[in-house]
């Protein structure tokens, strides 16, 4: 079984073309648009649609109509430039909430581009209170774990950047650094002379109880992304950052298209689904989206960001090839807006 969103007629400067017009739009998994692009998005926005080019294949570009966006689900470590911005999203009746990822490496010295940790929870701290602590999900993303920094210290940061965070969010996520099989990672890792360790099972286990137990004073909802090992007996369960009961909850308000309703009820709909229209007593579709990772929970929804054009500069990401390339892209996109997000 397949999915498909709803294709639309979009005009543009070059003749109308096809595109799709999504309920649910990520922006984004590769790139940090709030930090960077928030004019280009919001000018996208304005403009009706985006067009987007797979980064695996890099065939024709993707047109994306946001005539039918409802939630957008916003991935950010310094959404402080897009602030201003968000009053726009309520004026189009558009949901939205962040995954924000808030580390605290800066003795490693592991994202170097990133404002200081002080300013990043004053960020954090007024984010939520301008949109909610539901739409504010703290992530702390990846655990890295080196020979000068294991599982105690690990602990004792999450404890602390914690102290201030759990009172303007409602869900802690966290993940373990997968290093072995991301080769780009490790020679990063290796070129910054950062002696890094892989996480086991037991290390892991050991990782959950100390988060337990440090959450006991918080009674934060606990979750690991991309993750299949299973933490339950901790109170930690595997996540969905696009979340279809959180997306249900902050779009109670506003007015939803009946479609984004059966969409998000689980009924089958022979115009998504790629199979023949529901009959009475049929099995609810699934709305993973098997476009992410087995492990990964997550629903259905467009991202349309592209990789190589943050420049935080993090030892551990994988979606640049090299802080150069990423930095040259970012110039190109601000400056000449080429098609690298891609901006048609």
């Amino acid at each position: 079984m397949s999915f498909k969103w709803n294709k639309v007629a979009i005009k543009t400067p070059q003749g109308p073309v096809t595109g799709i017009a999504p309920w649910i739009v990520s922006a984004s998994r590769a790139t940090d648009i709030p930090a960077y692009y928030g004019d280009w998005f919001f000018n996208k926005l304005e403009k009706g649609y985006v067009a987007w080019i797979n980064p695996f294949n890099r065939h024709a570009p993707q047109y994306v109509s946001f005539s039918n966006v409802q939630v957008i689900i916003f991935w950010s470590k310094n959404p402080l430039p897009i602030m201003p911005y968000l009053d726009r999203l309520e004026c189009r009746g558009i949901a939205c909430y962040f995954q924000f990822t808030l580390n605290d490496y800066e003795t490693q010295k592991f994202e170097p581009g990133l404002p200081s940790l002080t300013e990043r929870i004053e960020t954090f701290q007024a984010l939520s209170e301008k949109l909610g602590k539901e739409r504010l999900i703290w992530r702390f993303d990846p655990l890295v774990m080196t020979k000068e920094l294991g599982i105690n210290g690990l602990a004792e940061k999450i404890e602390q950047v914690g102290s201030h965070l759990h009172p303007y969010t409602e869900k802690l996520v966290f993940s373990f650094a997968d290093i072995a099989n991301y080769k780009k990672v490790r020679n990063n890792l290796e070129r910054e002379g950062i002696r890094y360790t892989d996480f086991d099972k037991d290390k892991m286990v050991a990782m959950a109880n100390e988060i337990q137990n440090i959450n006991r004073f918080w009674g934060l909802s606990l979750a690991t992304c991309g993750e299949d090992l299973d933490l339950s007996e901790f109170g930690i369960f595997h996540n969905k950052c696009i979340d279809d009961e959180l997306i249900l909850r902050i779009t109670a308000g506003q007015k939803r298209s009946p479609a984004f309703e059966k969409f998000l009820g689980f009924e089958q709909q022979s115009d998504l689904f790629d199979m023949p229209p529901a009959v009475e007593g049929t099995k609810k579709v699934s709305l993973k989206d098997k476009g992410q990772r087995r492990e990964c929970g997550c629903i259905y929804s467009k991202d349309i960001g592209s990789y190589n054009t943050c420049t935080h500069g993090c030892v551990y990401c994988y979606a640049n090839s090299s802080a150069a390339a990423a930095e040259k892209n970012r110039q190109k996109v601000c400056v000449e807006s080429p098609s690298l997000l891609p901006a048609f």
